[in-house]
């Protein structure tokens, strides 16, 4: 039995080197035609837009007045010293309020100038991009039908061979 599975082995391993011998080499086919695969593609293109377009905008009158913040000082003082009970806190309370007050009469004051403003118009280009789809053909491929030792063979490639492509030819014994 041992002798058997030597035996065995030995077979495989002579084998090996003729499977190890097999010839690979490189020829010329001729190219009898090569047709083009067409395929439609799409894609996004930016398109800008533009047109003219009156757009309002408020002009102030350009008069500022310091009666607001001033107004508004002084009531705020008149309520920050009624507030106190003691003249200390009388005097902190008229000092603060006067702040707030002057702060709020320049807001009160500001929007009221605003509200009195008029519309005014100016002409300006707006732009909008928008996308469109395009399509084309593109050739993706060629189908090649080319001759090698009197039989005729297909296949696809990425670029178109020519008058000749090059193949590989194995040779490998068998028996």
């Amino acid at each position: 039995m041992i002798g058997a599975r030597m035996v065995s082995a030995a077979a495989v391993a002579a084998l090996v080197p003729s499977m190890a011998l097999a010839d690979s080499r490189y020829q010329y086919a001729e190219v009898l035609a090569s047709d083009p695969i067409y395929e439609t593609v799409s894609y996004s293109v930016p398109v800008e837009q533009c047109r003219l377009e009156d757009v309002p905008y408020r002009e102030d009158r350009g008069h500022r007045s310091a009666t607001g913040p001033i107004v508004g000082a002084i009531i705020g003082g008149a309520l920050g010293n009624a507030v106190g009970h003691k003249k200390r806190n009388k005097q902190v309370g008229t000092a603060v309020g006067a702040i707030l007050g002057g702060s709020i009469g320049a807001d009160i004051a500001r929007r009221q100038r605003e509200r009195d403003g008029y519309v005014r118009y100016t002409t300006r280009e707006v732009c909008d991009t928008t996308y469109e789809e395009r399509y084309e053909e593109q050739v993706t491929g060629y189908r090649v039908t080319y001759r090698y030792a009197g039989e005729t063979y297909r296949t696809t490639l990425d670029r178109d061979p020519g008058a000749s492509l090059r193949v590989r030819v194995n040779v490998t014994p068998v028996g």
